[in-house]
């Protein structure tokens, strides 16, 4: 089992952000965990974890000039070593079904969060998980070096949509998670060069504000497992579709 120096967790506030950040916090290994919020005063359950690895910092995922503020700061914190592990977490779901009142509004929020941000943060961070994979002494192509882990969604896979749009109304989420499938499946070529590890994961059926109360999964269970197969992350896995168990799931 292989963990970071330092992981940025975006989408931390709450739900299965929250959930990651609370298991990287288990393991001593992890010397920083940079966690962010749209609005950090009302990041009431960050702020209260008392954890001097911990920083808590502003990031509005659609917002290239928070993005770059961000990219400063945690260049910062993390110095010289460079950052080991993005997780682009950050994410919504918004209601939309084929027979829905047509809105060019609401698809492009959908994609513009869920899809467009993870290539934008991903893109914009870049240089610090280079910097990462040349600093670290930890194993090639694990999370303890350098990697982009994209929390995406079974509801992502075209193979496997047998539901259409779904009680959930996820035609436009779907959409969202597919295209970020791609994305991960892409860098994983792109910078394989650079010793950068890239992986999609679903998180399962969890019970958070997107999951609903109905969920079969608690945060702490799923982010656990997940937690638990970052750590186990090889060059096999690059560009890969997992569950939070590390199993396949077809594209």
């Amino acid at each position: 089992m292989v963990f970071p120096r330092s992981v940025l967790v975006t989408g931390a506030n709450r739900g299965i952000g929250l959930g990651l950040v609370q298991q990287f916090l288990k393991h001593s290994e992890v010397q920083i965990i940079i966690a962010t919020a749209r609005d950090v005063s009302k990041a009431t359950e960050l702020n209260a974890i008392k954890d001097p690895r911990l920083h808590v910092l502003p990031l509005i995922v659609t917002c290239d000039k928070s993005i770059d503020i961000l990219v400063k700061e945690v260049e910062k914190i993390v110095g010289e070593q460079g950052l080991n592990l993005l997780v682009n977490n950050a994410g919504i779901l918004s209601k939309y079904t084929t027979k829905s009142e047509p809105s060019r509004a609401i698809l492009q929020e959908q994609i513009n969060v869920n899809s467009i941000s993870v290539v934008l943060v991903s893109q914009k961070f870049l240089p610090l998980l280079q910097k990462g994979a040349g600093k670290s002494t930890a194993p090639d192509f694990t999370v303890g070096k350098s990697a982009i882990v994209t929390i995406s969604s079974r509801l992502g896979s075209i193979g496997l949509n047998v539901e259409g749009s779904g009680w959930f109304e996820g035609l436009a989420y779907r959409m969202s998670k597919s295209a970020v499938n791609q994305f991960n499946r892409t860098i994983a070529v792109d910078l394989e060069a650079d010793g950068i590890l890239a992986v999609a994961f679903c998180p399962g059926w969890v019970q958070t504000d997107l999951g609903t109360s109905n969920a079969l999964l608690t945060v702490g269970q799923s982010a656990s497992a997940l937690v638990n197969s970052f750590s186990k992350l090889t060059k096999e896995h690059n560009g890969g579709y997992f569950t939070r168990e590390l199993e396949v799931i077809p594209f």
